[in-house]
């Protein structure tokens, strides 16, 4: 066994009474990569000081009180962005960046209802709702650079995480503070006059119920913003019983054929995409991720 090797088995055994072994092998290369700069090949081949280990035991302790690693090191790599983290945001979910997918494949249709849709004119304009970090906002934009991308947060200090992550990340996308549970969206949009309409609605909102924390890992529990990951069991859909209305009510600022996207509660899937329907939603279609579970529905505005 190398040194490298032995030093990230040392590590791994610390982590082993709190964490699965798998994962304790993989934190202790994440804390090795991330010391190092190198990756885990050139570690194991070309790397031959391992001086950087007695620095490390601050950072083990850390994980032994179960706060995430990504917090720690002030940052993540998800959906091909390394995107700041801190406590005022969630840590982006690999089911989040299958939502990503699903929006950056979606194709406009030409036709809705037996009828033609409008030629779609100037570039596709997104509004990301509950935007957090930012990751959904700036992966699209990312992706799509003539799409103009909108987020928008309840949380000053989560749109400041935001912003500085479309810098670090190299775009541009216009961030907002405002409650979408409120009027703030219609005041805003009808005081600017926005003039060119969303196209696309993509959202990952609170949706944990409270009842659901006694079975929730520490590290998010006791880490991660309880304002964007919980609603109350007595109205678990808070978020998506605002949106038809904000939609419905904001034509002036939607384009003929608007489209959503959404994450939500497995528990909860069927029983959004009834509401959307008695809204008069159409082409509701429902998705698993890839664990199986029910998490996406996509949507067209009856617009």
């Amino acid at each position: 066994m190398s040194a490298i090797t032995t030093q990230i088995a040392a590590i791994q055994s610390q982590l082993e009474p709190v964490y699965p072994a798998d994962e304790a092998e993989a934190l202790a290369w994440w804390i090795a990569e991330e010391m190092t700069g190198l990756t885990r090949t050139q570690l194991l081949c070309d790397c031959k000081d391992t001086t950087f280990f007695s620095n490390v035991q601050e950072i083990i302790d850390r994980l032994l009180r179960f706060e995430p690693i990504q917090y720690i090191f002030g940052h993540t790599l998800w959906c091909g962005l390394d995107l700041k983290v801190t406590p005022e945001v969630l840590i982006p979910r690999p089911e989040t960046a299958e939502l990503v997918e699903k929006v950056s494949n979606y194709h406009f249709p030409t036709t809705f209802c037996g009828k033609s849709v409008p030629e779609r004119k100037g570039p596709v304009r997104v509004l990301d709702l509950c935007t957090g970090s930012g990751c959904i906002a700036i992966a699209l934009k990312k992706q799509h650079p003539n799409w103009e991308v909108t987020g928008i947060d309840i949380s000053p200090e989560a749109i400041e995480v935001a912003k500085e992550n479309a810098v670090r990340n190299g775009v541009e996308v216009e961030f907002l503070v405002m409650d979408i549970t409120s009027d703030e969206f219609e005041a805003y949009y009808a005081q600017t006059g926005y003039p060119i309409p969303f196209d696309i609605i993509v959202s990952n909102p609170p949706y944990v119920c409270e009842s659901e924390k006694a079975n929730m890992r520490r590290n998010v529990l006791d880490y991660e913003p309880h304002l964007a990951l919980f609603v109350p069991d007595e109205n678990p859909i808070r978020f998506y019983l605002r949106l038809p209305w904000l939609i419905i009510e904001n034509h002036d600022i939607l384009s003929p054929l608007p489209t959503l996207f959404f994450e939500v509660n497995e528990a909860y899937q069927m029983r959004v995409a009834q509401l959307y329907y008695s809204c008069g939603f159409k082409d509701i279609e429902l998705f698993d991720d890839t664990y199986g579970k029910p998490r996406f529905i996509q949507a067209r505005s009856p617009r």
